[in-house]
């Protein structure tokens, strides 16, 4: 198989890699001409991976016709605000039969869909889709270290074949067709970690850390459910694995924009000092359009919301949360 990996960032870089070790023949496109002609003669991405050695067999282009010329199969791996932009640059280019799968977690920015949605719209009908989600951090990826993922497609032959490309020694790939809920479950989790991040920069200890995650997966699950997912999706590593990882790991960008905001720091600032794209302050406000849009209750995430607009304080979103009334853990069924 012969794969095209679109982004250069830390986790494009870290699946090129991995996809490389396993034996296929890997293009890693970046739009950065001199980062990637370093990327290309050094074996390394000294700016997101820096120290890590990647394998000699791995190339890397600016150029988007080349990287994709010969590609069995496209792996988009860059920020969700630059999603729509690369699938349009890659549609003229894409090789008839490669499908298209992603690594990219969130909403498009503005119109609030889902990335499964955009890509049908502007791949056009036929095109296998898939996305690859769960709980992975770029770096121990790129170090070999033990990770499991999923892969949710439209094209069951597809996702399997994607699954194939990432499955080795150390890194488990499993298969399933609920891109929805996978989707959902990547995004959202994000979300979910500023508040476990706030809680742990207030110094408010680990009940409430735990508290925060299970009532955040709560969340998740009601609102996968309006939307029609299935609960099992979110119950696995695209939901659960993903959202355990996210909250308590530090290598996470939205945990450390949480953790700098409940000791005090402003936005910007932390955003700046973390200095990579920090998902949760657009994702937050296409979560809560949606469940608005379902009519669904998400209060850890509203006020999530509110802290990155500045309408709130985390002590006020902490103080509205421990402020609402008492009631049973589960009214009804979950899963009606």
């Amino acid at each position: 198989m012969s794969v095209a990996v679109l982004g250069a960032g830390s986790w494009g870089t870290a699946l090129a890699a991995l996809i490389a070790r396993h034996g296929h023949d890997t293009v890693l496109w970046g739009r950065d001409q001199a980062a990637v002609a370093a990327i290309d003669a050094a074996h390394e991405n000294s700016h997101y991976l820096p120290g890590v050695v990647l394998p000699s067999s791995l190339r890397a282009t600016a150029d988007l016709g080349a990287a994709l010329r010969d590609a069995g199969m496209v792996l988009v791996a860059v920020p969700s605000h630059a999603f729509t932009e690369t699938l349009h640059a890659l549609a003229p280019h894409r090789p008839g039969p490669a499908g298209v799968a992603w690594a990219t977690k969130g909403f498009e920015p503005g119109s609030g869909r889902f990335l499964h949605e955009v890509a049908s719209d502007v791949l056009g009908d036929g095109v296998p889709l898939a996305v690859v989600t769960g709980p992975s951090f770029a770096k121990e990826v790129a170090l070999g270290l033990p990770t499991a993922l999923t892969v949710h497609g439209d094209d069951e032959a597809f996702a399997q074949a994607v699954a194939d490309v990432l499955h080795g020694p150390a890194f488990r790939a499993y298969t399933g067709d609920d891109m929805r809920g996978a989707e959902l479950g990547g995004a959202m989790k994000n979300v979910l970690a500023v508040a476990t991040g706030v809680a742990d920069g207030m110094n408010l200890g680990l009940n409430a850390r735990a508290g925060l995650i299970t009532r955040g997966l709560n969340e998740m699950l009601r609102l996968n459910i309006a939307i029609g997912g299935r609960p099992e999706t979110l119950m696995g590593l695209a939901g659960l694995g993903d959202l355990v990882l996210t909250c308590t790991g530090d290598l996470s960008r939205n945990r450390r924009l949480g953790l700098a905001l409940g000791r005090g720091q402003t936005l910007e600032a932390a955003v700046r000092e973390i200095g990579q794209v920090v998902e949760s302050v657009q994702t937050a406000d296409e979560v809560m359009r949606l469940a608005q849009r379902h009519g669904v209750e998400l209060p850890i995430a509203e006020n999530v919301r509110d802290v990155l607009h500045g309408e709130i304080t985390p002590g006020e979103g902490l103080a509205r949360l421990l402020a609402r009334e008492q009631k049973a853990e589960y009214p009804g069924k979950l899963f009606d």
